[in-house]
């Protein structure tokens, strides 16, 4: 038997079709438009569906389910998009529509950072273990927790925004409405705010020409490859970026103390110049450093599959 798992995004609707291990068979993409509404975007994805079984050959028979990853809050229960900021969904009856349009035995829906998680734990880079959290350093701080084997995201369904626990109070602003969050810095996009706010105010700073040399713009790289110059604000900017990291990742350990916490995203590519640093934080401070056991803090592995293989398998958690 087969399954699709599709990732709903801002920019483009992905879908693949697995097998029963998770492993990815074929995979399609279709853009989204300023101008879709949520029963446009629902017929994108049906039309996906139809494509992937027609690409593969694979039977309407032969698919057991179809899974799905929305951004913002989904309610299980009604399997509904309650609401997303990115997206025109309010309420919106996602089975019912989509199952008009896609002949599916059994529709699941989940939210895309908790869905991810899932596919790192299914056949990731937590894979094998019963409990994670999968932490995605990104435009923000994508979170996703597993307990048992299963998504955790609470009575309301939305649980798991480690993003937006504080690590300084009255900090630097978050989008959320709140200030000191995770999120403001330690995403990719906290990160190049620090990285401006050091070039600002240290002129000869090799972050610059660093930033020249990618059409002028500053990204979640510039001050680690500065800092791999040797220069001296750039090492400052990493050093603080991987302290307010450690914070955060330490929170979640103390927290849940899972077997594994998987960090996944661009920043995650940094690879020693990040972990090793990170680990040593973290050994020193978490609450568990005195026990025989303590979390193993990996890369996460799948990238941008994460999303598809991790939607097409959340009726294996049930």
């Amino acid at each position: 038997m087969y399954t699709i798992g599709i990732d709903l995004g801002g920019t483009n609707i992905k879908a693949g079709i697995c097998d029963g291990e998770g492993k990815l068979i074929k995979k399609m993409s279709l853009p989204t438009k300023k101008e879709d509404t949520a029963d446009s975007i629902t017929d994108a994805m049906a039309k996906l569906c139809f494509m992937l079984l027609e690409e593969t050959g694979v039977q309407e028979e032969e698919l057991e389910y179809v899974g799905i990853a929305a951004p913002g809050t989904v309610d299980l229960e009604k399997c509904e998009v309650v609401f997303c900021n990115n997206l025109p969904f309010l309420h919106y009856p996602l089975e019912e529509e989509f199952t008009k349009r896609f002949p599916a035995k059994k529709l699941y829906l989940e939210n895309d950072a908790n869905a991810a998680a899932l596919g790192e734990v299914v056949c990731g880079g937590a894979k094998g273990v019963k409990s994670a959290v999968i932490v995605t350093l990104g435009t923000g701080v994508g979170s996703g927790i597993i307990i048992d084997g299963k998504i955790y995201s609470g009575f309301n369904y939305a649980g798991g925004e480690i993003g937006h626990i504080v690590i300084q109070m009255n900090g630097r602003e978050c989008t959320c409405g709140r200030k000191g969050c995770f999120e403001a810095y330690s995403s990719a996009t906290g990160l190049i705010k620090t990285t401006k706010e050091a070039m600002d105010v240290n002129p000869e700073s090799a972050m610059w020409s660093v930033a020249e040399e990618n059409g002028g713009k500053v990204n979640g790289q510039t001050a680690f490859i500065a800092a791999g110059m040797g220069d001296e604000a750039a090492k400052q900017v990493v050093a603080d970026y991987i302290e307010s990291l450690s914070c955060g990742i330490i929170n979640i350990i103390n927290i849940f103390q899972p077997e594994v916490v998987c960090i996944g995203g661009g920043i995650s590519n940094e690879g020693d110049n990040l972990f090793k640093p990170l680990m040593e934080y973290v050994e020193k401070e978490q609450y568990s450093r005195y026990c025989s056991k303590t979390t193993d803090i990996r890369m996460a592995l799948l990238g941008n599959d994460a999303g598809i293989i991790g939607a097409a398998m959340l009726g294996r958690q049930q």
